[in-house]
């Protein structure tokens, strides 16, 4: 469970690199994105917009890849001098990657071969990390997340990179962790849902 990042975390505002050190050691990452207004929470931002907060932390990841992948074409072409033919396949497809990138778009978005992501994959990048986003709503959005428009933002941005999106609530998920069996199932029947965000969110991880 990490904290969320600050614009800048890629040069070392705010957690900065601890906050990227922890996301290199998942296999995936789920991004708990905000999508209902309350003024007594308070946003770093100052105010809820799903679409620039997924932006802003898909551009971190995405400068910190490419500042992996600068210094990993560096060595590959320094190597490759001699004239090794797989080294030079590899630098090229590397700056394909890095020009891909620089576009601000996630190392998941490229159009590529098997070959060429497995290539890719040796770097660890972050934005080549499977995602879920978990879209946190309040109550009344839980029970009709398609009627809320900052989920349906979303879902649009989810969209483009092929990654999921689960509806929770963070305030009933709290109430329901309180409930066993029969009284969970009355609950969430009450909600008008079949099952918890958190149970939703389980089944999507794996």
């Amino acid at each position: 469970d990490i904290a969320g990042l600050v614009k800048g975390a890629s040069k070392g505002e705010g957690l900065g690199n601890k906050f990227l050190e922890n996301i290199r050691r998942t296999d995936a990452v789920i991004h708990v994105v905000r999508c209902f207004d309350d003024p007594d929470i308070v946003h770093v931002e100052g105010g809820c917009d799903p679409a620039r907060d997924i932006e802003i932390i898909d551009l971190e990841l995405i400068m910190a890849d490419m500042e992996v992948l600068e210094r990993r074409i560096e060595r590959v072409k320094k190597a490759a001098k001699g004239g090794d033919k797989k080294l030079l396949r590899e630098a090229e497809t590397l700056e394909s990657l890095l020009a891909h990138l620089n576009g601000g778009k996630s190392a998941r978005s490229w159009d590529a071969t098997e070959d060429e992501f497995a290539v890719a994959a040796e770097s660890d990048l972050l934005s080549l990390k499977p995602v879920i986003y978990a879209a946190n709503l309040d109550e009344a959005g839980f029970s009709d997340p398609e009627s809320v428009a900052y989920y349906r933002q979303v879902e649009e941005r989810a969209a483009e990179q092929g990654a999921q999106v689960i509806p929770v609530c963070a305030k009933l998920e709290a109430e329901i962790a309180e409930l066993d069996g029969e009284e969970k199932k009355m609950f969430l029947d009450d909600l008008g849902v079949a099952e918890s965000g958190l149970d939703r969110l389980v089944k999507a991880s794996y």
